[in-house]
């Protein structure tokens, strides 16, 4: 290459949501730029904040690069065979639903297909299921009873022609911000937005009309919708006579409740005006996109939520047409091509069920006569099973279910009893990991190569940039190899991943007369066509032009070809608040980070909008049980208790909290969310009801409290009862910690620190306990200990700065252990946008100088004019601008 030439850019696919969004990658070493990819229909060219941060996210930190026994290290024979000989000698024992497997929407589509055919192919159990139980399942039994299989009829495109986006449950602002700035564009032509949710979200704050409906009544919203488009003559009868069965049934089920709007109001606790105007807007608006997410199918009821919406887009034939469908969004890179594959406990491969004749067809093709004949245990029921000891040996791949699953303590107890666990993923020390008698090192994105299935159905590569670092696998051919020393190496020969796809498409495509997941156009790629394939849509033909919008015909994949619309009851949340919890807690995630942190938490910049567990509490629920903000908060429900910082916020429902589900052990063990969830399942689809769980709040009422800022990372320290937190920021960790304990509880904190070598300046006040410690090496400061007992901590920015320098500057040295910089304290804020890294205190200062708009923030600071997730939150600091300002500390 010539010298000051480009890197030649890899097009791949970004490894998050299920927008699926093309990024343009250009590898140096380890080091990695990225774009979007202009050419990739998904973004046009956009990223969020998480994709413009993959090049922080690449480094080997924390990797698992070997495999692992015990403690010690192994060879891949070694541990394959281990793991194939314990599954073994367990189906041997106790037969195959003794075992099972919990993959991931992190996989791709080959590792899935994989996976799914040693389970169920040759195992022989149908005990696999994966993450997206926790997302999407509700989606997909919902689309299935509809429409006779889980098919997504809409595509992006009708994003942008809906005349009307109604959100339910879905903060697109934050989970899918590519595609809310597809909308917000659309909006300037006249698109209105509607948005249910209990919490003022940040795409509700900005919506045409935010319906904070009480939790869990979005089926008697929805009921309540259909009954009055009834009353008004707005369904489609023509449309109904020809293509679709049940509405008959479901107008009877209408007529057995009170379907007025001051009935559905009340029992929505909406404003009636509000409520009459979203029926109205839905009634006039043949263009109509409902799209729903997490809010909807997270619930004992989501089956009957999605339904629910279904039933009112098929009685007013909005379906299959530009810019007029209902739209499931899915939350993981590849959680639809987890389902296409089979990766869910209730189906088999390519979109078949267990019926007879589908179980007959997948073991003809993989010539397996002992595929499994009955669905498996999904996700909460698998984690019982093995906790009370009917599966005795599961592997685990690419999750990380200790955090992840509702009451995930009782999951971790799962874990520790059973007698075999063996964990497939990149990172080496997650909160599962700990519980892994074989720990096998799989590719982390950026090393993956394969294919990936977004929420409009469409297919596209993610691409190897970096070779596999030390000895870390593919999923599929780990999976491979376990099933080659279980003596079905024939039946997983691959050659490589396309190789794998090439069989995935071969079997959709086999013996297939009606089904309409079909990849017969890609059945025949060559190695050099399966590199440089392009983003396509299934289904495919075979002249590999994809289907953008399904329905076009009003013909569904049932056995007349009609859609069901199917009669849905509202009922309550599966546990009543009482008085001893009187609140609802609703968990979900925050803007800039991923899951459970193991990738997202390695970019210091995701940290700086969200850097600690939270609780969002209304402020007359906190005044009542004397929580104030930013004081450390206690959340307990019947499964146990977390802390987090309260923020006191009227975007909360009054009688609600929320709190984000991402904290680890390794990052805040006291703040992780899921162990209080209550694991109420929807009946039909396994999905727990992660939206509604009694709870109370309590103020912690520490005793002391400090920070750490170091350069290397701690752990919470065994032996204490610490309230901990680990925050990245560019050249050094900080720790927040708190207690409720005397002298001998920070001193057990000291001595798990102990003492760096270098200069010590240290600061005490034996009469209160407060205590600051530097140390200074080399002329570099290591290390930054504050120890308070009462009143403010110091501001933690500038001091996380003077680790950047190769020497600490003397005028800083001079007022170190004050607390406070030589000159003011500027406090720039929290950082808004994180794309291109603007503070509020940036924001406000534009303000200042006359940008009055959110376009104008951007011309003057670049905030909001990338994936636009910011942009409501620039709106909302613009409505009640407050200046921030300079500060002169006086610790």
């Amino acid at each position: 290459m010539a010298d000051g030439a480009l890197t030649p850019a890899t097009a791949t696919t970004c490894p998050y949501c299920g927008v699926g969004c093309g990024v343009e990658a250009r590898a140096e070493g380890r080091s990695l730029a990225v774009s979007g990819d202009l050419r990739h229909p998904a973004n046009a060219g956009r990223l969020c904040s998480k994709g413009s941060a993959l090049g922080a996210t690449v480094g080997l930190e924390g990797r698992l690069l070997t495999p692992m026994i015990g403690e010690r290290e192994a060879s891949w024979s070694e541990a394959t065979a281990l793991v194939a000989r314990r599954f073994s000698q367990t189906i041997a024992r106790h037969g195959p639903d003794s075992v099972a497997f919990y993959v991931s929407g992190q996989l791709l589509t080959e590792d899935y297909y994989a996976a799914n055919k040693l389970m169920k192919g040759f195992i022989g159990s149908g005990n696999i299921d994966t993450n997206s139980r926790l997302c999407m399942a509700s989606a997909v039994a919902a689309h299935k009873q509809a429409f006779g299989a889980d098919l997504v009829p809409g595509c992006y495109e009708d994003l942008d022609l809906a005349d009307l986006v109604v959100f339910s449950g879905h903060n697109a602002a934050w989970t899918h911000p590519v595609l809310f700035r597809r909308m917000e564009a659309a909006r300037g032509r006249g698109q209105r937005h509607v948005v249910i949710d209990p919490r003022r979200t940040d795409t509700a704050e900005v919506a045409d009309l935010h319906l904070a409906l009480a939790p869990q009544t979005d089926v008697r919203l929805w009921n309540g919708l259909l009954a009055d488009l009834i009353r008004r003559g707005a369904i489609d009868r023509t449309y109904i006579a020809e293509h679709v069965n049940g509405f008959a049934a479901v107008e009877a089920a209408l007529c057995e409740a009170d379907q007025s709007p001051s009935a559905v109001a009340a029992d929505c606790g909406l404003a009636l005006g509000d409520l009459e105007t979203f029926f109205q807007m839905f009634a006039e608006t043949p263009k109509t996109v409902s799209l729903f997410s997490m809010g909807a199918n997270q619930s004992a009821q989501g089956v009957a939520k999605g339904l629910a919406i279904l039933n009112a887009h098929l009685a007013t034939g909005r379906i299959g047409k530009p810019g007029a469908c209902p739209f499931s969004i899915t939350g993981q890179p590849n959680a639809m091509g987890g389902r296409e594959t089979g990766g869910m406990a209730n189906t088999l491969a390519g979109h078949m069920d267990f019926a007879p004749a589908d179980v007959a067809r997948v073991a003809r093709f993989w010539g397996a006569p002992e595929t499994a004949a009955k669905p498996g245990l999904k996700a909460v029921d698998m984690f019982e099973a093995v906790r009370d000891g009917r599966i005795k040996a599961i592997w685990i791949m690419a999750t990380n279910p200790a955090v992840s699953m509702p009451d995930a303590t009782r999951v971790r107890e799962a874990l520790a009893n059973c007698p075999f666990v063996a964990v497939s993923d990149c990172m080496a020390d997650t909160d599962t990991m700990a519980f892994a008698h074989v720990k096998l090192p799989a590719l982390a994105w950026g090393e993956k190569d394969g294919t990936v299935t977004n929420s409009e159905r469409r297919i596209s590569r993610q691409r190897a940039l970096f070779p596999a670092p030390g000895q870390a696998r593919p999923d599929w051919r780990i999976i491979a190899e376990v099933a080659e020393a279980m003596g079905f190496g024939d039946a997983f020969a691959w050659t490589s991943q396309a190789s794998v796809f090439r069989e995935w498409a071969r079997l959709t495509a086999f013996e297939n007369t009606d089904r309409t997941l079909d990849l017969a156009g890609l059945v025949g790629l060559s190695r050099d066509e399966y590199d440089d394939l392009r983003p396509v849509q299934w289904p495919v033909g075979s002249d590999r032009a994809g289907t953008p919008r399904l329905f076009t015909d009003g013909r569904f994949q049932t056995a007349d070809g009609r859609a069901n619309m199917v009669p849905v009851q509202a009922k309550g949340p599966a546990t009543a608040c009482d008085p001893a919890y009187p609140l609802s807690l609703n968990t979900g995630r925050i803007r800039d980070q991923w899951h459970t942190l193991t990738r997202t938490g390695l970019a210091a910049d995701l940290w700086r909008h969200a850097p600690e567990p939270f609780v969002e509490i209304h402020p007359e629920d906190a005044a009542a049980v004397g929580v104030g903000q930013g004081a450390l908060t206690r959340v307990q429900t019947a499964r146990g208790e977390a802390v987090a910082i309260a923020r006191l916020t009227d975007r909360q429902r009054r009688g609600g909290v929320f709190m984000p589900m991402h904290w680890t052990d390794a990052y805040a063990p006291s703040g992780r969310s899921n162990s209080l969830i209550a694991p109420n399942i929807d009946p039909t689809s396994g999905q727990p009801e992660f939206k509604h769980t009694p709870a109370r709040v309590r103020a912690y009422r520490e005793t002391w409290k400090g920070f750490l800022i170091s350069r290397q990372a701690f752990a919470a320290p065994e032996g204490a009862e610490l309230i901990w937190r680990r925050i990245p920021q560019t050249a050094c960790t900080l720790h927040e910690f708190a207690g409720r304990g005397d002298e001998a509880e920070r001193e057990v904190l000291r001595r798990a620190l102990g003492e760096p070598a270098g200069e010590l300046l240290t600061y005490g006040d034996p009469a209160t306990g407060a205590r600051r410690e530097a140390w200074i090496a080399g002329g570099r400061l290591e290390r930054v200990l504050f120890i308070a007992t009462g009143g403010a901590l110091p501001p933690r920015d500038w001091l996380a700065e003077l680790f950047e320098p190769a020497i600490l500057p003397a005028e800083a040295r001079a007022t170190l252990l004050f607390g406070r910089p030589p000159g003011p304290v500027i406090d720039k804020g929290p950082m808004v946008c994180a794309c291109l890294k603007v503070a509020a205190r940036t924001i406000d200062q534009a303000a200042l100088a006359g940008a009055a708009t959110v376009e104008a923030v951007g011309a003057a600071t670049g905030a909001g004019t990338n994936c636009g997730s910011c942009r409501p939150e620039i709106a909302r600091r613009l409505a009640a601008f407050t200046p921030v300002r300079e500060t002169q500390d006086a610790a």
